[in-house]
This record gives structure tokens, sequence and C-alpha cells, in this order.
């Protein structure tokens, strides 16, 4: 992993208190990658939060994402610095494209070159994608050049594995972000997974996340509870052996659950 830390903390549908109280937690805690995008919501209260935390700057790595309403070339930067006054920094360390969003009148080589300016005025030390399919990706590496893009978030887990586009991504040098690791936690009562977990004496999430990061993806888990904050980030200590990761490679069953119309692309 070059481009990014392999454990953050995601704050999709966590606001107000909530996400004040898990972001607090997760910098007690350790963490220093914090996930977040426009269309959460947040960013005002993680700017807050980071900043009475008492944390560096140059410690954490944050992520924000380019909503669909902000990718015409007078609107992205504008909308990006709105999210830098928002968190309280002079730039990001990521920006993704949030979704491909074919039907919203805005061409790809538009936006990826808007978002590329924005790295060069230094808003943001990294560019990325997220949702994006194979031949989407093959696009946006033809506006901003090959090396240039970070990653593609992308939901995968136990269910969805998604080994065409990842496949793919590794041979153009692209990290791999993981989200909904958990399947909205319909992997945890999953019977393998569970006979793994209790072999390793481990929690069932924390072996998903382990098997995701021993493949070399990043994980962003969302969790509004300390405890489980701190169980999810042990997964960095558990090490599964290959006959466990053959195991949850074969529950493989094409288990989509993010797929917005307007937004998605067709998949791969």
């Amino acid at each position: 992993m070059s481009n990014i830390p392999s454990f953050g903390l995601g704050t999709f549908r966590l606001q107000g208190q909530v996400v004040i109280d898990s972001v607090r937690n997760c910098l007690e805690l350790g963490y220093r990658y914090i996930d977040t995008a426009q269309i959460y919501g947040n960013e005002a209260e993680i700017g807050k939060t980071i900043a009475e935390s008492g944390v560096a700057r140059d410690e954490l790595f944050v992520t924000t994402k380019i909503w669909v309403d902000n990718y015409s070339k007078e609107k992205l930067i504008p909308s990006l610095m709105d999210s830098l006054a928002k968190l309280r920094t002079d730039y990001v360390d990521l920006t993704l494209i949030h979704w491909p969003a074919p039907d919203n009148g805005v061409a790809l080589k538009e936006f990826m070159t808007a978002l590329a300016e924005a790295k060069a005025q230094g808003l943001t030390r990294r560019i990325g994608i997220s949702n994006f399919n194979i031949e989407l990706t093959k696009q946006a590496i033809t506006v901003v050049g090959k090396g240039e893009i970070a990653t593609n978030q992308i939901e995968l887990h136990p269910y969805l594995q998604n080994r065409k586009i990842v496949d793919f991504m590794q041979t153009q040098g692209i990290d791999v972000t993981s989200y909904m690791t958990l399947a909205v936690g319909k992997v945890l009562n999953d019977p393998v997974i569970n006979a793994i977990a209790d072999r390793h004496r481990a929690t069932p999430a924390q072996v998903v996340l382990t098997w995701a990061i021993q493949l070399g993806y990043s994980v962003i888990p969302s969790s509004t509870k300390p405890a489980n904050l701190a169980s999810n980030l042990l997964a960095k200590e558990l090490s599964l052996t290959n006959d466990d990761m053959a195991k949850i490679a074969a529950l493989e069953r094409n288990g989509r659950d993010v797929n917005p119309a307007g937004l998605a692309p067709v998949w791969d």
C-alpha cells in the first residue's frame, strides 16, 4: 500500500453529535485516517473535532469526495475549498469523485480535469475515484495520466469481491479502498466467518477486515461504539492463514448492496 493508510474511519450516515463522538473516540484510540464526503453533511463537525483533538495535521490522512452537483469545472474547485473551510484545513490528503454519474450532464473529462487542477493548486495531495468500473477508470487515467489516480473506492466485501475491477486496478498501480467491508453487517453472521473467528479467538468483524487488509486493500469501517472502534483496529494485528483466505474467497455471491440509479456505472 503506497498511497493510502490501510485502516481508517468511515463516517457515512454519521452526523451531529454522533460523528463528533465517533471521530473523537477514534483519534483517542490511535486512528489517523478519516474518510468523509460532501454529501455526508458532516465535514464541519469532523473539522471541529480534529481541531479540538490536538492531533497534528501532518499526522492525519483526511479524504473527502466531490458530490455530483459540483462536477462542473466552475463548481468543483470552489466546492472543495468550501469543504476545506469546513474541515479547518488548507488541504485534504485525498479527494475523490464520488460517483461516475453518467447521466448528470458533466463529461468525465471535465470533472477529472478540474480534479487534477485542484491537486495542482495544492488543495489536495492525491486524487482518485469512487464507484468507477474498468472502462470509466481507463477514461479517467487517460485524462489525468497514469500514476495520478491514488485509489478507486468501491463496495467490496466477502459477498462482493469485485475481482475484475480489482485485477485491473492492480495492473495500473491504483490502490483498492473497500467500503461496506462488513456488507452492512451481513457477513458477521456467516458461519464460515464465525468458524474462522472462533479459531483465532477474534471477532467476525476483525476476521473480515483482516481478510481485506491481507489482500492489500484499505478499509474504512464506521462505528459509533468505542468498544467496536477499538476492536476493529485490532484487525491490523490478526493474521489469517492461506486456508482461511481461501474459505473467505469462496463466499463470493455478487451480493451488491449499493447501486443508485443515475449515479452508478454498468458494473463489471
